[in-house]
């Protein structure tokens, strides 16, 4: 895997846990298997192999405060970086990877950005949307996921994390 570190976003807190904006921190979790995390200030953190998985503690709109937190932290540059987020313009189990592109108006990658002051790292962009739905992303990113929706998008975790073991 090129990346040195991994951060899932998400809103922190029991009101926002299994939501569809959590998808970042489903995918920290799923990273850590059974690993444990430790605190530090506005992250926790896990160590499997090589890889540093991160969750930030912060509300999605102030995501950049924890990555940038992190990266000093554990002294890493925006390249050794995987965002992982919710995308409500990809369909509930597919996902996308891209590297140095702007927000797409993601307020939790704009926070990153504007933290870091750079848009030079890798994203896991997270299908979240029905195939069906043509609801505007805040009425859908705040609501419980269904169990099947989590398994779909568990199993799109695991297929995108495959995928970048294999380059």
């Amino acid at each position: 895997m090129r990346w040195k570190i991994a951060i899932g976003l998400g809103n922190p807190g029991e009101e926002f846990r299994d939501t569809y904006h959590n998808a970042g921190l489903a995918a920290a979790d799923f990273l850590a298997k059974e690993s444990s995390f430790k605190k530090h200030g506005n992250f926790e953190y896990a160590k499997v192999g090589c890889l540093i998985i991160v969750k930030s503690l912060t509300y999605m709109n102030e995501s950049g405060l924890a990555v940038k937190e992190a990266l000093s932290f554990f002294k890493k540059e925006a390249a050794d970086v995987l965002i992982m987020h919710d995308d409500s313009d990809i369909v509930l189990g597919r996902y996308k990877i891209s590297c140095g592109r702007g927000s797409a108006g993601h307020n939790g990658v704009k926070s990153v950005i504007e933290k870091m002051g750079t848009d030079e790292f890798c994203r896991l962009r997270l299908g979240i949307r029905s195939s069906s739905s043509k609801a505007k992303a805040g009425s859908i990113v705040l609501k419980k996921m269904r169990k099947a929706d989590m398994a779909v998008l568990k199993t799109s975790i695991r297929e995108a994390f495959q995928e970048t073991e294999s380059h």
